[in-house]
């Protein structure tokens, strides 16, 4: 399945039905009067966030939803039946944004969330309505109210409890596949991750889930490579892991290129917690490690921890520090090997 994050789409809400002008006329009744029923409402358009999903792709090949109609209203006081809704399934964390792309209309980050974005019209009165005692005849009804159509912006931003940071290549994928079930591309050219990828890690019985994004590089908040298209998927984490090539001859310079592109971006992105960790180690002496480390230190202000993905050193203290920094609403407990329901 492809990945898709934004996605523009056009829905109309059904329009109300006519009211009726009719007579009741029967033998042996004398006086019959107006028995005009009501129009029916038109159907709403909804968006309803759902589990299971974690892509807009089916907003690719359908961008129009249009609502139902409501039906007319008919003689004998008959009513016209409402219009059906029309439903827009999409995943946990997306928002629905006006034409202008920034109008915020829902976040849906709860599952289950139902927000009408198009109110249907309501049915017109029959003429069995306007009854009264001094007009026991009225020959008018009243149309139905129009449907609204409008064009909306359906923009994903994953629900993570940590996410990953880095230039391209500097471990991101390969720590993402050690600690969990997720197979990223890995691969020894820039750019291997061309779309986010998401993955359950565990740690001293607490899961959490860990947002990998494509790399960025210098000039990527004006649009340089794949630009800072990715970074609203880790917007909602609560914790930023910052991953640094310890093999790279310019550590403090890397660490300073994704901090300014941070800034860039803008909101609150720069001022989220992180962890820095100088990456891939293992093809790194004692003393190439320490001096990584200290020039890296020195940039951050900060305590710099050392991690190898491949060789799996330092991953499990990674991983304790962001937990740490998890809020407990946000952990998930481990399932247990023994605790899991027996299956043929």
């Amino acid at each position: 399945m492809k990945f898709l994050d934004l996605a523009k789409v056009t829905i109309r809400s059904g329009s109300g039905g006519n009211g009726a002008v009719s007579f009741r006329r029967e033998k042996f009744v004398e006086f019959g009067g107006p028995d005009g029923g009501n129009g029916g409402s038109g159907g709403d358009v909804i968006a309803e966030a759902v589990d299971g999903l974690n892509t807009l792709i089916d907003f690719r090949y359908q961008q129009h939803f249009f609502a139902q109609n409501g039906q007319g209203g008919m003689g004998r006081m008959k009513t016209g039946s409402d219009g059906d809704d029309v439903i827009l399934r999409v995943p946990v964390g997306t928002e629905i944004l006006e034409e202008d792309g920034e109008t915020l209309i829902a976040d849906m980050t709860d599952l289950g969330q139902r927000v009408v974005l198009a109110k249907g019209g309501n049915g017109g009165f029959g003429n069995a309505y306007f009854k009264t005692s001094t007009n026991q005849a009225p020959r008018r009804a009243n149309p139905g109210l129009e449907g609204v159509e409008r064009m909306i912006w359906l923009r994903l931003k994953l629900i993570a409890d940590a996410g990953l940071l880095g230039l391209p290549n500097a471990g991101k994928s390969t720590f993402l596949a050690a600690t969990s079930n997720a197979r990223p591309k890995i691969a020894d050219y820039p750019f291997t991750t061309l779309h986010p990828n998401l993955g359950v890690v565990g740690v001293d019985g607490a899961e959490f889930v860990v947002a990998d994004i494509p790399g960025l590089i210098e000039g990527a908040s004006e649009g340089r490579g794949l630009g800072d298209l990715f970074l609203g998927h880790v917007e909602r984490c609560a914790v930023l892991l910052h991953l640094i090539d310890g093999t790279s001859d310019t550590v403090a310079e890397d660490y300073r290129t994704i901090i300014n592109e941070l800034e860039a971006y803008g909101g609150d992105l720069a001022d989220k917690p992180r962890v820095t960790v100088l990456n891939k180690v293992d093809s790194l002496d004692e003393e190439l490690r320490e001096m990584q480390k200290e020039f890296l230190e020195e940039e951050v202000g900060a305590p710099v921890m050392m991690m190898s993905g491949a060789s799996g050193e330092g991953v499990t203290e990674v991983l304790r520090a962001l937990r740490s920094r998890i809020s407990r609403d946000r952990l998930r407990q481990q399932v247990k090997e023994e605790d899991k329901p027996w299956q043929p």
